[in-house]
């Protein structure tokens, strides 16, 4: 006997009808409103993100810098977004599960600082030698 129950042949399945592109964009798109919306840690995240700009422009960055620094942010904010989802999934929980599972939201977080550190080393490595090239400490 299977242990996974089958769908009889008198009641059979029937399939989602497939959702238009723009539908799943708007879904998308309230998701990222919601992810961010109330965040405070967002607004540090944003923050970062426009020093990291302004930076990269003042100091004059080639285009595969700018790919990296650019990844690197996207990085952040998509950990970011990710620990705003297991939260939003953690206050529908009841208490009793709340409980045998409130480590789930601790290694979010911890998700979020390892892309934080990670992407200001990558940002610090590449400033640091634009300052060089700039300034000319290299002989």
């Amino acid at each position: 006997m299977p242990l996974l129950t089958e769908p009889t042949p008198d009641a059979p399945e029937t399939p989602r009808p497939p959702r238009p592109w723009s539908a799943k964009f708007g879904d998308a798109l309230r998701g990222l409103k919601k992810g961010i919306r109330g965040q405070s840690s967002f607004f540090v995240h944003f923050f970062f993100a426009a020093l990291v700009i302004a930076a990269a422009i003042v100091l004059q960055c080639g285009l595969v810098e700018w790919c990296v620094l650019v990844l690197c942010m996207g990085l952040v904010l998509t950990a970011e977004l990710f620990n705003s989802a297991v939260e939003a999934f953690f206050r529908g929980l009841d208490e009793p599960t709340k409980e045998k599972t409130w480590h789930a939201l601790d290694i979010a977080a911890g998700a979020v600082l390892v892309a934080s550190v990670f992407a200001a080393a990558v940002g610090l490595a590449i400033f640091l030698q634009r300052l060089i090239v700039i300034l000319q400490w290299t002989s």
